[in-house]
């Protein structure tokens, strides 16, 4: 349920070195009868020395919560979900303002709109994509390597995992 946080991560961090999972099923008992989980938390060590943590839940009845903060030694950077307005009404007994869109069609068809747009370029003008099948590989190890952290409780270096 993480592999789109992990191209993210790497698209933000860099390339990962080392992975440390902590999930359980907190919100659909039918998940974890199929042998997954609903409810995660990944630390992640970037080849870089840089750290980053994932908090991931199948499931925010407010909307697709997806939020993104980086705090470093010269300043911090933050992106807010996407909302239908950025109107907010504060008052005596607090702050109003929209939930996050719902659905994540909602708030990624534009890039799902761009992605297609430079896939067919690409196809057309005989060009490279920006994203690579490496790109979903490395995706993929981090999930396996996550899978196998929770299993075994312990941090799981991305090298244990075959390319």
């Amino acid at each position: 349920m993480t592999v789109h946080d992990f191209d993210m991560a790497r698209f933000i961090g860099g390339e990962v070195e080392e992975v440390y999972a902590n999930a359980t099923v907190m919100v659909d008992p039918a998940i974890g009868e199929a042998g997954d989980v609903d409810t995660a938390l990944v630390a992640l060590k970037f080849k870089s020395g840089a750290i980053g943590v994932i908090d991931n839940c199948r499931k925010a009845c407010f909307g697709y919560d997806q939020r993104l903060e980086v705090f470093g030694s010269e300043g911090q950077a933050s992106a807010a979900n996407d909302t239908p307005t950025n109107v907010s009404y504060i008052n005596a007994d607090g702050n109003m303002t929209d939930k996050p869109l719902y659905f994540f069609l909602e708030r990624y068809m534009k890039s799902f709109t761009d992605e297609m747009t430079e896939f067919i370029d690409a196809v057309v003008n005989d060009k490279d994509t920006q994203t690579t099948v490496n790109d979903g590989l490395e995706a993929l190890r981090l999930g396996l390597a996550a899978k196998l952290s929770v299993a075994e409780h312990r941090p799981v270096k991305l090298d244990e995992i075959e390319a």
